[in-house]
Formats: C-alpha cells, structure tokens, sequence
C-alpha cells in the first residue's frame, strides 16, 4: 500500500458499463458449480434493486453474516462488516459474534443465511440489546423455517423481517417479509412473495425445448420457474452449452434465465416454490414436487426436517419421505413415525425411512442432496446395505 501511495502512475481508466465485472460461482448444491459472468452495468442495476426494494440509504450500516454478500456494501456505499465466523460454515455463527459485529458499527441491516440465523437463535441469551437497532434483516439462499424468523424478531424487535428469493444469476427476484408469511398462511410450497419492481416471472411447462418459443402454463399450474430483470447475469463462463439450453425467448423475443426451481403463481400473483426440476417425482400418476409434502410433514411435532424423493424409473417412481431424526437409526422409520407421516400426506405413499443427518450443502447448510438421497432411499428398500456417501 505504501508503494502505491509514492507511485506516480496515472489510475487505469474507469470500466465501462459492458466490460467484465466478476464470475460469481452457484453453490453447486444440485450439481456442479458453474461460474456465472455479470458485467458492470448488471450488477449496477443489482444494486439500485436492492436500493429500490430495501430503501436502503446512506445512513444505513450493513452486517454480512454471509461473506459474499460482504461486497454489497461497497457497492452501495455503505458502511459494512462481517462478524467473527467461519466464512465456510455460516452456520456456526453464534449471537454473541453476531451482535458484537452489530455494535461495533451500530448495524441498521443484517444478511445472514437460513442455517446461521438458526445458530444465532440456539445460543441467544435474553437481554442483549445489541440487535435492537437493526431496521431490516435479510435472510436467503434456501427456505428459512417461519419459526425461526419468529425467533430472529424476539431478537430484532425494531427489524422488519424480509426472505428475498433469487439465485446467483438473478438476485432480488422476489420478496416476502415475516408479516407476509403470517398472513398468507400454508400453500402449494413456501411462499417467497411478489416479484420485485424490475422483475419479471414466467412459468413454463416441465421438459419444454430451450430452443422453441417458450411460453407459459395456465393460471396456478405449476411448471420451471423462469426469471427476467436487467441485473440477471449475463451467462456462464465457458459453458456454452448450459448458456445456450438457459435463456429462451418468448414469442415477443424476450430473454428469460432458466431458474431450475419449479412453483407457481397465485391468484394474488405471489410465487410459490415447490422444489427442483431435478428433483421432481415423475409417477404415474404424473410430476409431483417434494416441498409440499416436506412442508406438510415438517408440520409435525418432532420432525423439524424431512425430504420427499423418488424411487423407480421415470415416469412410475414412488414417493419416499426421509426423516431425518439425530438420535435415531438408519432405515425404515419406526411405526409411529410412519403413520403420523403417512397421515399428512394425501399422496401414495411407498415408504417413511430415518437417517440420522441428512445430505446438506456446505455453503447454506438447509440445500438437501435429494438425488443422492434418492439413491440411498432405492438401495435401502431393495435390501441392501447402503452407504451414506454424503458423510
């Protein structure tokens, strides 16, 4: 630094609005990770959504318990810190580094992903008043559990509660605060709000051609939900193939990014979240998607979480619910178990199995493996001894 401060050469020219910004990298939760190309003048329109949606000014202070989100601060000019945590396991965040990183820059906005708040909430103690200035707290990347947002405002009781949905190629896409939740109350999959100004979301059916015009399903089906704003990146690094089969045009020639999420729109024009593409369950009966059922199981007293997967080839899997229970064993879940889960789901059902943990991603700690679930499900009911490869 003291070099640069004697040296007398001139600064590079300032980047132009088309020029390479940054390759951003998707967590790679359901399959490898992929570099995702943004130029200036996307992640400019990155930042004044984010503004526009969070009236986010120059008086507000940023914590980001989840370190990418740390560059978000720069760019919106904004004081920023990141608390004492370990950047690769987000969710061994404690509330005593959390509201330590809160006072020291008196914080009026918290980012921090699902599985960090849920830590946060494990080791508060009452009375610390050190989250009592935070205005607005973001939580993303995977679905946040209600009662955990419900704990998060106990602790902010000045904050509004906000779970943007987005991913690393598109980031606001949606937004839904806690008061939101509350008042919509249980649907088709988790609720993840209205589209944000400048955003656009289409529905389009399972399976479709990326090289045909795309078009979307009829009101309230649900299909692959597509995504369209002037912050969605501009592809993917090298990948000219996967670039190519996730931006389809419309009959009008509009471009739209290819989430790989399933859902659907409401009548009130909200999204709803159902899972995958890669992890819907093709049965005979036709696709089904696996977060209703997790969510109607997770309603269950004692289960806190689960996965919904198929087993069987294509087009006649069978639905299996896994459990997961820490202190239980390996298998076939036990009889009660079973038949309280079997009581909340109106689909047929093949089998309830247990396993003691399962297969997360690293990054956010919540992203469930279901495809090497799925493999492990299949070979527990043929009667093998399977292995658990994601442990």
């Amino acid at each position: 630094m003291a070099d640069l401060a004697r040296s007398t050469a001139p600064l590079p020219a300032l980047p132009g609005a088309d020029d390479a910004a940054a390759v951003l990298f998707t967590s790679g939760a359901t399959g490898p990770a992929k570099g995702v190309r943004y130029r200036h003048c996307q992640l400019v329109a990155q930042a004044q959504a984010l503004v526009d949606t969070y009236a986010i000014t120059a008086d507000d202070r940023l914590v980001a318990a989840f370190a990418p989100f740390a560059l978000y601060g720069p760019a919106l000019g904004i004081p920023s810190t990141i608390p004492d945590v370990d950047v690769t396991e987000p969710g061994t965040l404690t509330a005593g580094a959390l509201g330590a990183a809160c006072a020291s820059i008196d914080a009026t906005i918290v980012f921090a992903s699902p599985a960090a708040l849920a830590n946060v909430v494990r080791t508060a103690t009452p009375g610390d008043a050190r989250l009592a200035g935070v205005r607005l707290l973001l939580s993303a990347g995977a679905p946040v559990p209600v009662a955990t947002l419900r704990s998060m405002a106990a602790l902010c009781p000045a904050a509004e509660l906000h779970t943007p949905y987005g991913m690393t190629e598109s980031l606001p896409v949606a937004d839904i605060s806690l008061a939101e939740i509350e008042a919509v109350g249980a649907g088709r999959g988790v609720c993840v709000g209205h589209p944000v100004a400048g955003a656009s979301v289409l529905i389009a059916p399972l399976g479709f051609d990326a090289g045909e015009v795309v078009a979307g399903v009829a009101p309230l089906a649900m299909g692959e939900v597509l995504v369209r704003a002037a912050w969605v990146s501009e592809g993917y690094d090298q990948l000219w193939r996967t670039q190519r089969d996730s931006r389809p045009a419309d009959a009008a020639g509009n471009v739209w990014h290819r989430s790989g999420d399933v859902g659907h729109l409401d009548a009130a024009g909200r999204l709803w979240i159902e899972g995958r593409v890669v992890h819907v369950i093709h049965s005979d009966r036709g696709p089904l998607t696996p977060v209703p059922v997790e969510v109607a199981v997770e309603r269950l007293e004692g289960i806190d979480r689960c996965a919904a997967v198929g087993v069987g080839p294509l087009g006649c899997q069978q639905l299996v619910v896994v459990v997961e229970d820490a202190h239980g064993t390996d298998g076939l879940a036990d009889d009660d178990v079973a038949r309280r889960v079997r009581g909340e789901v109106n689909e047929a059902l093949a089998a309830v199995l247990s396993v003691r943990a399962l297969p997360v991603d690293i990054r956010h700690n919540t992203k469930i493996d279901r495809t090497a679930l799925a493999v492990w499900a299949s070979a527990v009911l043929a009667g093998e001894k399977a292995s658990q490869p994601w442990r």
